[in-house]
């Protein structure tokens, strides 16, 4: 049930409001989805032995970058190309503007927090403040074999990359890209931050498909903690019978409404 009017007036009074987004907010600046058939890879060597196209769980993995890192990378190449010539969109400067806004301190009213699945960057893009990026960011690589420690890790904005599979820049060695793959865990700072963030008022989850964890959980723990839970996404998902309200419909068109209305007065 489209609820935007209550949800604008428990937004207005929250002191502590959190975000989380997944690949439904980048869809309309014309980032492909894993899940979707937008999402198909179609470089010369996108199908397997069998002739099918390869999924995103066949090549986000450590397993497929130690069996084969020139496919993994033409992939992530192809990634990389085609998010260079997208930009934000009205969900990410709405939750941009979010994130910038000033509360009154003294009320322990804090800004509200952003974490996003995402690995584009176009909350960055946007002007998003202190955001929590779950699963990294395809514009930045470290070494495969961590040569500087686990967390180590630089950026490379270059569309095309002058070279493929790009080399280590401290070692020489191979390098990948900085994303959390399947089979992977979150960085421990990035999972405390985001649990912390759970600890609110209202809880909006946007865009996301609520299938990956932990993610998936943040909008459970919030609301377990006491939080008036949304969920804006125009198809159901796993979450959408167990938050307080949902708005079935796309990111770029609910929450542009629903800061017009949290702007009224």
């Amino acid at each position: 049930m489209t609820r935007l009017p209550e949800i604008a007036d428990r937004l207005r009074r929250a002191r502590r409001v959190t975000v989380l987004t997944g690949a439904g907010v980048s869809a309309a600046s014309g980032v492909p989805t894993f899940r979707g058939a937008g999402g198909l890879w179609l470089g010369h060597r996108s199908r397997d032995k069998r002739g099918r196209p390869f999924r995103a769980e066949e090549l986000a993995t450590a397993g497929a970058f130690a069996r084969d890192p020139r496919l993994v990378w033409e992939w992530y190449a192809w990634r990389r190309e085609t998010i260079a010539a997208c930009v934000p969109n009205a969900a990410h400067d709405v939750i941009a503007a979010w994130s910038q806004r000033t509360f009154d301190y003294a009320q322990g009213r804090l800004p509200c927090r952003v974490i996003t699945q995402n690995v584009d960057d176009l909350h960055i893009r946007a002007g998003t403040k202190d955001l929590v990026r779950l699963h990294g960011s395809i514009w930045e690589l470290s070494c495969w074999r961590a040569c500087q420690g686990p967390r180590h890790r630089w950026r490379d904005d270059r569309v095309p990359l002058p070279e493929v599979p790009p080399a280590c820049r401290t070692c020489g060695g191979l390098a990948r890209p900085a994303v959390v793959w399947f089979g992977e865990a979150l960085d421990p700072m990035d999972l405390e931050a985001a649990d912390a963030a759970t600890a609110c008022d209202l809880f909006v989850a946007v865009g996301t498909s609520s299938l990956v964890y932990p993610a998936a959980g943040f909008v459970h723990e919030a609301r377990r903690r006491g939080a008036f839970t949304v969920e804006i996404n125009p198809e159901s998902t796993a979450a959408s019978a167990l938050v307080d309200a949902v708005v079935s419909e796309p990111a770029e068109a609910a929450l542009p409404e629903l800061d017009r209305l949290l702007r009224q007065a």
